[in-house]
């Protein structure tokens, strides 16, 4: 797939400043001309590759995976696997400016994108994609489909759950619980209080300056969930025995299932009672208890941040925007250990007993989404989808 859009957008920016700057005397003759030849030796170079410029590729889905185990294809499958060869995402867009090459199916108008781990590099790769003169974004779902801790009170490893809420759990002040007040139950408390959870009152989940929490567009939320609930999703032996040591939780123990529920995103890998306590506290603060902890993940509020500013761009419409995560383990350890045994069982060995059934399941119900908007796009392209 030609660069040349892409390489010319930014020439032509090139130009104007140099344009822009050859009267003044701190821009030297010499560094305006070695970027002015750069620019047309990039220029040529594309031009000799892709002789006519193409218009931008009109997207209707945009499938958003955060990692990938080890290639694209052949191996052990990541959260980006099963989409490329599924969907036939064959055609390659080069992303030098992004984490992962981008993938399309260009009669389908599906494309992927690997945004690499972390609030960071989600933010940089949604991004560098929105920005992207090679794609026409304007009409596009977006779809983040990918792996997600979950809490044993609520649901089970192998369940697919569409989110409804985003809540940030990085964006707070925190004083080690060795000095904190002895009536606080927790030091970790939001941005501009001066205690655990003061001012809930002002709190409002569709109007967060700073970022700690998104409501998604819960409409198209609940379209998807209705039209994938009784998607079947995998199990094996290896998760059932897992659930059998949650015999605290009735919901744990259940077979896996398509549901809703709140993510919560933080860059920090956290596990265990204490903090999924404070998780289900956290989401409950930032959402007036309209929300309700079920996952736990990394990315998805840079997605969110992102969108939001391309979306004030007009270059995407961030109302398209669903979030997906598949559970492939539990956030806690069940009676039977303690936190640190648990994760460490979980990281190691034959750890993580719901992964290949959870990244299944991403795919298995994320499809049925995204192939009903290509295969009904001539409604779904300028109305958004809901349940009747």
């Amino acid at each position: 797939m030609s660069l040349a859009p892409f390489i010319r957008h930014f020439a032509q920016r090139a130009l104007l400043r140099i344009a822009k700057h050859r009267s003044n005397s701190s821009m030297s003759k010499s560094f305006a001309l070695a970027v002015f030849k750069g620019v047309v030796i990039s220029t040529l170079s594309v031009n000799a590759y892709a002789s006519e410029e193409e218009p931008p590729m009109e997207v209707k889905v945009v499938v958003v995976s955060m990692f990938e185990i080890g290639d694209d294809e052949g191996d052990a499958p990541g959260e980006f696997q099963l989409w490329k060869a599924r969907q036939k995402l064959t055609t390659k867009y080069p992303l030098p400016h992004g984490f992962h090459d981008v993938y399309a199916n260009t009669e389908t108008g599906v494309i992927g994108i690997v945004t690499g781990m972390g609030i960071a590099r989600a933010s940089a790769a949604i991004m560098a994609l929105g920005l992207d003169p090679r794609f026409d974004l304007s009409k596009a779902y977006w779809l983040v489909a990918g792996i997600a801790g979950v809490d044993p009170a609520d649901n089970t490893i192998g369940s697919a759950i569409w989110t409804d809420y985003v809540v940030d759990g990085d964006l707070a002040h925190h004083i080690d619980a060795r000095e904190i007040p002895s009536t606080w139950r927790t030091g970790y408390f939001p941005l501009f209080t001066h205690a655990p959870y003061e001012k809930a009152e002002q709190v409002d989940a569709n109007n967060s300056p700073n970022g700690e929490v998104y409501a998604l567009n819960l409409p198209l939320a609940k379209w998807a969930y209705s039209l994938t609930k009784d998607t079947k999703l995998l199990n094996n032996e290896a998760m059932n025995l897992l659930r059998e040591k949650y015999t605290h939780s009735p919901n744990a123990r259940a077979l896996p299932n398509v549901s809703m529920g709140a993510h919560l995103s933080a860059s920090t890998f956290w596990h265990g009672e204490k903090l999924n306590s404070w998780a289900n506290d956290w989401v409950a603060y930032w959402t007036q208890g309209k929300g309700n902890f079920v996952t736990s993940g990394m990315e998805d509020s840079a997605t969110l941040q992102s969108l939001t500013y391309l979306d004030n761009a007009g270059l995407v419409d961030k109302e398209r925007l669903m979030i997906l995560r598949t559970a492939s383990n539990f956030t806690m350890q069940p009676p039977s250990l303690s936190a640190a045994q648990n994760l460490k069982l979980e990281s190691s060995g034959e750890g993580y007993a719901a992964m290949g059934a959870a990244i299944e399941a991403a795919y298995n119900v994320g499809s049925r989404v995204t192939n009903y908007i290509v295969q009904n796009w001539d409604s779904t392209k300028d109305r958004i989808p809901v349940t009747e």
